[in-house]
């Protein structure tokens, strides 16, 4: 691994495990489309390199939490459809057209600021109503519309000429838990209140959606015209529980390989210290050595997105190959390593916090088993002061963001 500008640490995203991902994803849910989500920075990957990756793997649209992140991908010369998950605020909605965005609504005002922004945005180059998507809460209770208010919102939707109902759309709550019926129940409620459109004489939308990457995977009557996949497109299940439907529908898909996680996390020792039993270390002086050990500082700490949780959950880096636990408490910008009693380590030594080194592997689900967390929450913590490198689908073309490495692929 090359190391990142100016830091002897760094995020590698391997671009080629989100192209096979997306390809992965787009055959289990065939005929469905997939919908790549590329929020929060493609969950800390880049939002820019992962969505062409995506869509070169077989993703046809895109999908962000807010306005700024759809318009960087649209500064980027990315073309495909972006869908907005939120309703976008007073300020932002003139935006979302501006930029050839797709906004969802669930609200009476969020319905009329659409409206505005459509009207605002007509011209004779961009001519014909706008699209927009209806979010109906079927039991997450997060954002949505009641569905005993659907048929008047999009009765009030339809009347507006210059907006088109493109979409209808829920999402599941427990989708990750396969024994789990409420999916079913919501996916049921969904259907009722899909139903209810032509019920009352309105036209229905021109696609619905629902599924996540668990849904996705375990619920295929939840797929529908599209399914939107998160976690699964950078290489992790949403939950243990269901990697064995994950290999079941990866098989039938006529794939041998499953997902391959895309981030492996990267540094090199900065300082090493010899010191003895029962030496301590860090704020605190929380824990004893065991016996004299060689202790190696790595520059990285919880501004980059390493919690002071990971030493007391028992987190290990590795070292030379081998697993090695935190010495002592998580600094702002460093963590202590107790390398026991291999006295080799030294300063420039290679040290994997994810991904692979010799035959041992870490991974964010090891990372978010000692955290009692969710790999989600373990790889967009990273922060964006690690530099990001970018390994493309040819050996010979690579990126750092922000910096040529080359004629590499996927830098900016």
């Amino acid at each position: 691994m090359a190391e990142g500008a100016h830091r002897p640490a760094w995020v590698e995203v391997d671009l080629g495990a989100i192209e096979h991902n997306a390809a992965v994803l787009a055959a289990v849910a065939a005929p469905a489309r997939l919908c790549a989500v590329v929020k929060a920075d493609a969950y800390g990957h880049g939002a820019v390199e992962v969505a062409a990756a995506a869509l070169a793997g077989g993703a046809r649209e895109l999908a962000v939490a807010l306005v700024d992140e759809g318009i960087e991908l649209r500064q980027a010369g990315i073309e495909a459809p972006i869908l907005l998950l939120s309703e976008p605020s007073a300020d932002a909605m003139a935006e979302v057209y501006a930029n050839g965005l797709v906004p969802t609504v669930y609200s009476v005002d969020g319905l009329a600021l659409a409206s505005k922004a459509a009207q605002a945005r007509a011209t004779e180059t961009r001519p014909g109503p706008a699209a927009v998507e209806v979010k109906v809460d079927t039991g997450m209770h997060r954002v949505g519309l009641d569905p005993a208010d659907l048929v008047p919102l999009v009765r009030a939707l339809v009347d507006r000429p210059e907006l088109e109902f493109s979409g209808l759309w829920t999402h599941l709550a427990v989708a990750d838990e396969p024994d789990n019926s409420f999916t079913t129940e919501q996916l049921e409620r969904f259907e009722a209140a899909r139903s209810s459109l032509p019920a009352a004489g309105l036209p229905p939308p021109r696609r619905v959606h629902a599924a996540n990457t668990a849904g996705a995977i375990a619920w295929p009557g939840g797929r529908l015209d599209m399914v939107r996949c998160g976690i699964g497109l950078y290489g992790y299940a949403p939950s243990p529980a269901l990697w064995p439907a994950l290999a079941s529908v990866t098989t039938a898909a006529g794939w041998s390989e499953g997902l391959r996680p895309a981030l492996s996390f990267v540094a090199r020792v900065s300082f090493v210290r010899q010191l003895g039993t029962g030496e301590r270390v860090s704020y605190g002086l929380k824990a004893p050595l065991h016996a004299r050990s060689l202790v190696a500082t790595i520059p990285l700490g919880y501004a980059d997105g390493i919690p002071r949780s990971y030493f007391t959950g028992g987190g290990e880096v590795l070292v030379n190959g081998r697993r090695r636990r935190l010495a002592g408490v998580v600094t702002m910008d460093q963590i202590l390593v107790d390398c026991r009693d291999d006295f080799t380590v030294s300063p420039g030594d290679e040290v994997v916090l994810i991904g692979e080194q010799g035959e041992e592997r870490l991974t964010a689900e090891d990372w978010a088993r000692s955290l009692d967390t969710i790999c989600y929450e373990v790889v967009t913590r990273i922060g964006p002061r690690v530099p990001r490198i970018y390994r493309s689908r040819r050996p010979s073309e690579s990126a750092v963001r922000g910096r040529d490495m080359g004629d590499g692929a996927g830098g900016r």
